[in-house]
């Protein structure tokens, strides 16, 4: 199945305005890329008598992206693209479920390919820039998934401004989403109830080099609306020694008629709550050492929008983002460069979350573990082609969810086309 998404009306302006003298920018500025990306995934659910056992595919993705440059003139118009095509390579219904493809509604059965083209209109003015159509935003309060074949997108409205020296603003209205196992847009929503829209609005300051501080606003019709305030800091403690803190504090509450309260209810109440979490990580030479904190206190679940919340805590299956739970994360990252291997490296952590509140559990537990060992070449025939191994251990107090072993093996391919 095929979706295509596109802004008509700026569409339409851009191609009366593409004359030759001003198709100069348009072109010389313009540059594509393709990635491939082949992903076998097992997910074992720990429950022999289980419906479902485990989740266990194997697929092909194909991503190609295209980026125009301005038209010249005061006002600049351009136009962008992404086209995705995912091929089944083994799967089943009883197997299905790894969000590496999509399935049909009634048959449940993996569809064999599905694919999608996205269109992007855009506008700059000065240092300023209006997109719409398909968006790919990655900030604190509204995130794109790109943890599996596809990469999921937004429909909307973004303006990104960039007047001043230091300070990035951005604003915008996402209307539709489409997840990374669906060619479809689908509805805003929240824990399944939906809403008509986001509209965001924050940015950041880079005070100097080393440190960036951030505000957002967002406010999901009629489910939530949501303050953020983060800190961003590098500092070089000495020679080969480097230590990055970065903080993140949400404040959301629910927002609208509150037919949320009445429609879904979050485990652990409604939506009225404080999420504080941060990291410090220590570099030294090809070591880094990472901890990691996290507070969530009040009634409810976390509320994001998509599949990804702003958290140090967002690791390979779990997000730790049910009402109050607090957890702490260790993390080592090595670099085999420093051993004559460059383009090795690992990565290992640990997460530990308590005080977990749902409908049915009080104090609950959660704790995961991952590993991941990756390669990519640097030269020759194979470069920019990488290898990746990813393991996961996820273990769940009883009443949350399933306990989870995981195995994801993941190649991957990116080229320039120019």
């Amino acid at each position: 199945m095929t979706n295509i998404r596109y802004p008509a009306p700026l569409l339409a302006a851009l191609g009366l305005a593409l004359s030759p003298a001003a198709m100069a920018g348009f072109i010389e500025d313009s540059k594509g890329s393709f990635e491939a990306r082949n992903m076998y995934m097992n997910r074992d659910f720990r429950q022999s008598n289980a419906p479902q056992a485990k989740a266990e595919e194997w697929a092909q993705g194909f991503t190609a992206r295209v980026e125009s440059g301005f038209t010249e003139g005061v006002l600049g118009l351009g136009l962008d693209a992404i086209g995705e095509t995912a091929i089944k390579l083994d799967s089943s219904r009883d197997r299905r479920g790894t969000g590496l493809l999509a399935f049909g509604a009634e048959s449940q059965e993996p569809e064999d390919t599905y694919s999608e083209l996205g269109l992007t209109a855009k506008v700059r003015l000065s240092k300023s820039v209006l997109k719409v159509g398909t968006l790919q935003p990655q900030l604190p309060v509204a995130a794109y998934n790109d943890t599996r074949l596809l990469s999921s997108t937004y429909a909307g409205t973004l303006l990104n401004s960039q007047e001043i020296g230091g300070l990035t603003l951005n604003a915008g209205r996402l209307e539709k989403i489409n997840l990374r196992d669906s060619s479809s847009n689908d509805e805003m929503n929240y824990n399944g109830v939906e809403s008509a829209h986001l509209d965001l609005a924050g940015g950041s300051y880079a005070i100097n080099p080393s440190l960036l501080l951030s505000y957002y606003y967002a406010q999901m019709d009629n489910i939530y609306q949501q303050h953020y305030a983060g800190l961003l800091h590098n500092a070089t403690l000495a020679e080969g020694i480097t230590l990055k803190t970065d903080l993140r504090y949400f404040n959301t509450g629910e927002s609208g008629d509150h037919n949320f309260r009445s429609a879904a209810r979050v485990d652990g109440g409604h939506i009225d709550n404080r999420f504080f979490n941060g990291m410090l990580t220590l570099g030294v030479g090809a070591h880094k050492f990472g901890a990691g904190y996290q507070s969530l206190s009040g009634d409810g679940d976390f509320a994001f929008v998509g599949l990804d919340p702003y958290s140090v805590n967002l690791v390979t299956v779990n997000t730790f983002t049910k009402a109050e739970t607090d957890a702490w994360q260790a993390r080592y990252d090595y670099d085999f460069a420093a051993l004559g291997v460059p383009g090795l490296a690992f990565m290992t952590r640990y997460v530990n979350g308590r005080n977990i509140e749902t409908a049915k559990v009080s104090g609950g537990k959660e704790w995961e573990r991952d590993t991941d060992l990756v390669y990519t070449f640097q030269s020759g025939t194979f470069k920019n082609f990488n290898i990746r191994l990813r393991n996961a251990t996820f273990r769940s107090g009883a009443g949350l969810t399933s306990d989870i072993d995981e195995n994801r093996l993941i190649l991957g391919y990116s080229l320039a086309l120019w």
